[in-house]
């Protein structure tokens, strides 16, 4: 998962998106070989000569300057998000061993931010680990896991994980590939960042492996910063409502994300989420999967010890 192999690729599957007429360029009724512009045809419009942007898709140019960037960028009119992605990737990397990332810590601050919430809040890493979350937000996204297992580094469930492989999160979404989209785009924009972390690279051999769709979803290189997302969910506890996923992020700690949900004042969501809240204050809280909870598409099972494999 090189920077440069991610730049080459990266461009030639935005070229791909892009129609001739989209950009204002005549085809005359011709048949074209290949999906969307051509590469000359890409240059062009950017105002870089045909060969220098042929050797960028062939990962031939070690990097581009952000005049090109921005060139490109406007040539293939990309989102904000995908222009960033563009310029992260175009950098130019040293050539030498990245180091290896150091732990992923919740700062003392950030527990007690998330023990003074009280929605469902959950804190991730920037592989999409599970750090931290409240009460509310385990019983809310993960009650049938252990509570405790973000504070053991080697049992922090993964989010991408879930989306993809776990049974219980694949069902609380209504549209389950809103869901999926929103998690792959953001592991891409963390990919152009960290081409060379190691277990960033493992994650997505392992997901792409076991899930033909986010393999599907990974190929395709769209990126997207996760924000705010409203969703209809299906709890097995709290029922069939709607909610806001806010996505923040940590000024101290910018790789890390707070998700925090949200309901409208005064809604049936709201109401909803206050009686999971009672739930759980009266504690332990467990939220097993009922036997009739539907499951769309293929998901894992549990191995034979009753655990999750995620």
């Amino acid at each position: 998962m090189s920077g440069q192999g991610q730049l080459a690729e990266y461009l030639q599957a935005c070229r791909a998106r892009l129609r001739p007429d989209q950009v204002g360029l005549p085809t005359y009724g011709e048949r074209r070989r290949v999906p969307g512009l051509r590469r000359e045809e890409v240059a062009g419009l950017a105002g870089v000569s045909a060969s220098y942007y042929i050797r960028l898709e062939q990962g031939q140019a070690l990097h581009a300057s952000q005049e090109v960037v921005a060139a490109l960028a406007r040539a293939l009119q990309l989102n904000p998000d995908e222009h960033a992605h563009l310029r992260e990737l175009a950098q130019p990397r040293r050539h030498r061993a990245a180091p290896k990332p150091p732990p992923e810590r919740v700062s003392p601050d950030t527990a007690e931010l998330l023990a003074t919430l009280t929605q469902p809040a959950i804190l991730l890493g920037r592989r999409g680990d599970v750090l931290a979350w409240n009460p509310l937000g385990h019983a809310f996204f993960a009650g049938h896991l252990d509570q405790s297992s973000p504070q053991r580094p080697a049992d922090r469930p993964n989010m991408t994980k879930l989306v993809f492989l776990d049974a219980h999160t694949r069902a609380l979404y209504e549209n389950w590939a809103v869901k999926a989209r929103a998690v792959v785009g953001n592991l891409r924009l963390t990919a152009g960042k960290y081409p060379e972390d190691r277990e960033l690279s493992a994650l997505v051999g392992e997901l792409a492996t076991r899930s033909p769709e986010f393999a599907t979803m990974w190929a395709d290189h769209r990126v997207r910063a996760c924000d705010s997302t409203a969703h209809r969910m299906h709890h097995p506890i709290a029922g069939e409502i709607t909610v806001k996923q806010q996505t923040l992020r940590l000024p101290h700690a910018p790789d890390q994300t707070l998700t925090v949900v949200t309901t409208q004042p005064g809604s049936a969501a709201q109401a909803a989420l206050t009686l999971l809240g009672q739930a759980v204050a009266m504690g332990p809280f467990e939220d097993p999967l009922p036997m009739d909870f539907a499951v769309p598409g293929p998901v894992t099972s549990p191995d034979p010890q009753g655990r999750h494999l995620l």
